[in-house]
């Protein structure tokens, strides 16, 4: 029968059938209220009313709570405590409750049955709330994990579970009915694990059981993916790039190598290495740690050779099998300034010819610098910077070429120095010497130190004594063009040396004009010319020679005679003293120093006898001086006759006799009276005439001119003048040949300087002493050297 819900607390009256056996059978829900009526039990059974109470209706328990009783008053069964089918069955269905029903008087017992039926009061019930599954990430699709299902204390539609699993994209659920009773859960992967992308996997996997409503029971799935070798080491780069500077030392660090695997465990253990493909040579230059990846130098690295190295990088893991992965480290190896540039010289063109024209190329030169960029880029400069240059040929290239005219003259030989430079900071330097001789081309004439040599040689040297030595420029020129002053001097035509021929007189020759030419051995030849002035030095070598002595007469402080002497040398050689020698002391007469007069010192006296010998010593002022000695007789007689035949009677040495019959007649003093007066004023005039000529010589136009270029110069003497030189002062003088001069005589002190405007220039004179001078004639003339190749002008 159905039960029927009555009143707040559930009241059910049932229908009750009876049984075979007076058995009454109840039907009520669990879970019912206490006090729900589950049947009238006591009319069920036939009894009337008032009658339960007073029969004493009541249950009889059996050994279990029954959780129902029967009221005393109306005699219905009603639920006294809570009914749970679970509790009371089980899993059994149905669920019936035999219960006994006493009556008393009379005694009757009935078997009333309680079925306590199901409601769906239990949710599905998994043995956990969490499931813990580990599956290897390497587990193939379709694999099946086998899971415990959930419980339902219901029974009937109410245990009837139904599965669902939370979404993914790696499981699914399959539900698979074993037999009636028992239900197979299977989790089933969908897609291939991967514990790197996802290494746990929770799912709730949920039991729903077929009550109205339904409940669910839901149990986690938590699935950890268990790692396998699956993953090779990766680097977050396939190519790295890195810069290293070639100066960086050994040991330097300059990677450091970062590779990851994302596995675990021992298959995430990473060791590093050089791949096979790196040579050994390289792996020499570079030493890499396997474990922690720093990659350091080992040797030293040098641009010049090798610029970048490619080195590739292998990194393997420790599983089973082991897994690697690899990378490229490219390093760069960065230029540094470590290398001075280098100069060469490829070519070399010497001697250079002097006439070299301006941008001939003297030279080749490479420069180059093993360094690179700025480092690499040389600047190059010519030292010292004329008369050379640098011409940029090409990269690289440089030509040494002429700047400015070259003279070997001036300079035979550069010491060239060619300079390069780097760009780098700091730059670096280089040098390269180029030794460049200059080769000499006929372009210069000899020439003389000296346009005109002016030569003191002296008289009574040698022959063959050197005289002088002729310098010009040009050590390899040769002398020519020479001809011969005379026979007195010849020049070397190698070495220059003017020498002697003969032993020189000054008294014979004193002046030699002449030109010497030099010629050198090019081709054309080329000449230069100097004038020569030789000059004869006068020495002492000649005594004063005395001369006939002219007389003078009586009288105090009267001229009694006059000494005269002339000496061949000139200058103070030729300058004559007079001294009276004998006799000493007091005597009635004396001698002029420098006139040779002889005069009376006093008045004579008888005392002085009457006759007188004089000693007169005539000396010149040569070093050593040179004299002559003259005696003059004096006879003292009264009257002019007698005076006269005494001083014609005088003698002299070195030629001078007394005059034969000083003792003669009145005749012969007479006449030689005559005599003495002539000789005085011919003496007299030939001085004024002397005074005459020295004027014109001093005043008056030369006749010609020991100086200055043109035609060589006439130097002549003749009879009756001379020159007379001092060391002084320079003085010359030429007299014309003509109508003889006597008793002239000049002292200058020096010789005369080179011909020229200063010639003109003269200094005062020495007072001239006059006294007859003979010497021979003497004229020399060189004549023009021939004309020679042109050049360079000689220097003066």
């Amino acid at each position: 029968f159905d039960g029927v819900r009555r009143g707040a607390g559930g009241d059910w009256r049932g229908a009750a059938w009876a049984l075979g056996g007076g058995q009454v059978r109840y039907s009520v829900p669990e879970e019912a209220k206490a006090g729900t009526v589950v049947g009238r039990l006591a009319q069920d059974l036939g009894l009337e009313a008032g009658e339960p109470e007073a029969r004493r209706l009541r249950l009889v328990a059996q050994g279990r709570r029954a959780s129902v009783e029967v009221s005393g008053a109306s005699g219905a069964l009603v639920v006294s405590s809570r009914l749970d089918r679970e509790e009371l069955c089980g899993k059994s269905a149905p669920c019936a409750l035999r219960l006994e029903v006493l009556v008393e008087r009379p005694l009757r017992v009935f078997h009333v049955e309680l079925e306590v039926t199901d409601i769906n009061d239990n949710a599905p019930l998994f043995p956990a709330a969490r499931k813990n599954l580990s599956l290897s990430e390497n587990s193939p699709p379709g694999s099946r994990f086998p899971l415990e299902g959930a419980s339902d204390a219901d029974v009937g539609a109410n245990a009837q579970l139904s599965y669902t699993l939370s979404p993914s994209e790696h499981f699914g659920l399959e539900v698979k009915s074993k037999d009636e009773n028992k239900i197979l859960v299977v989790l089933v992967l969908r897609r291939p694990l991967d514990r790197e992308m996802m290494a746990e996997h929770r799912l709730v996997l949920t039991a729903i059981d077929g009550g109205r409503p339904s409940l669910t029971g839901t149990m986690e799935l938590v699935i950890s993916v268990l790692d396998a070798n699956d993953n090779a080491p990766q680097f977050n780069q396939s190519v790295y790039k890195v810069q290293l500077p070639e100066s960086a030392a050994p040991g330097t660090v300059f990677f450091q190598l970062t590779a990851t695997d994302i596995d675990e465990g021992i298959n995430r253990e990473i060791y590093y290495s050089f791949s096979d493909a790196v040579s050994g040579k390289v792996q020499d230059l570079f030493i890499i740690d396997r474990k922690s990846g720093e990659i350091r130098t080992a040797g030293d690295l040098d641009f010049e050779d090798v610029q970048s190295y490619d080195l590739e990088i292998e990194a393997r893991d420790k599983g089973w099998p082991p897994l690697s992965g690899h990378c490229s480290v490219e390093l760069e190896v960065l230029d540094v300034n470590d290398n001075a540039p280098e100069v060469w010289v490829t070519s070399l063109s010497v001697p250079v010819p002097e006439d070299a024209a301006v941008g001939t190329v003297v030279a080749l030169l490479s420069v180059s610098d093993r360094d690179s960029g700025a480092n690499g880029r040389v600047r190059c400069a010519v030292w010292p910077a004329a008369p050379f240059g640098l011409v940029a040929t090409f990269a690289g290239s440089y030509s040494l070429v002429l700047r400015e005219a070259l003279d070997r003259e001036r300079v035979s030989e550069y010491e060239v120095e060619v300079r390069a430079e780097d760009g780098g900071a700091p730059a670096l330097r280089a040098s390269r010497g180029v030794r460049v001789p200059v080769s000499d081309v006929n372009d210069n004439a000899p020439a003389f130190a000296q346009a005109v040599y002016t030569v003191l040689a002296r008289e009574n040297n040698a022959a063959g004594a050197e005289l002088a030595r002729l310098a010009w420029a040009g050590a390899r020129w040769r002398a020519g063009g020479w001809r011969a002053a005379s026979s007195y001097v010849s020049v070397d035509a190698e070495s220059g040396r003017l020498w002697a021929l003969q032993p020189l007189d000054y008294e014979e020759v004193q002046v030699l004009q002449f030109e010497v030419r030099a010629v050198d051995a090019g081709e054309p030849p080329l000449c230069g010319n100097a004038t020569v002035q030789l000059f004869v030095v006068d020495e002492n070598d000649n005594a004063p020679a005395l001369l006939p002595a002219a007389g003078g007469g009586p009288g105090g402080g009267a001229v009694v005679a006059k000494i005269r002497a002339v000496d061949a040398d000139s200058g103070y050689n030729a300058w004559l003293r007079y001294e009276l020698w004998e006799p000493r002391g007091k005597g009635p007469f004396r001698v002029g120093l420098y006139s040779g007069e002889v005069s009376t010192a006093r008045a004579l006296e008888e005392a002085d006898g009457p006759r007188q010998r004089l000693v007169i010593v005539v000396r010149d002022h040569g070093e050593p001086a040179r004299s002559a000695t003259a005696t003059l007789s004096v006879s003292l007689v009264e009257g002019a006759e007698a005076a006269l035949a005494a001083a014609g009677s005088s003698s002299s040495g070195a030629g001078l006799r007394p005059a034969a019959g000083a003792e003669g007649g009145a005749a012969a003093a007479a006449a030689t009276n005559v005599w003495l007066v002539v000789a005085i004023c011919a003496v007299s005039s030939l001085f004024l005439l002397a005074v005459v000529l020295y004027g014109a010589s001093r005043w008056a136009p030369r006749a010609a001119v020991l100086s200055g270029p043109g035609p060589a110069t006439l130097v002549c003497a003749s009879e009756v003048g001379s020159w007379s030189y001092s060391q002084r002062q320079s003085r010359s003088l030429c007299v014309a040949e003509g109508a003889g001069k006597s008793d002239l005589m000049v002292f200058s002190p020096n010789f005369p300087p080179p011909p020229g405007p200063a010639a003109k220039e003269t200094q005062p004179e020495a007072p001239a002493l006059v006294d007859t001078v003979s010497a021979p004639p003497l004229c020399r003339l060189s004549p023009l050297p021939p004309s020679c190749g042109s050049g360079r002008p000689a220097p003066g």
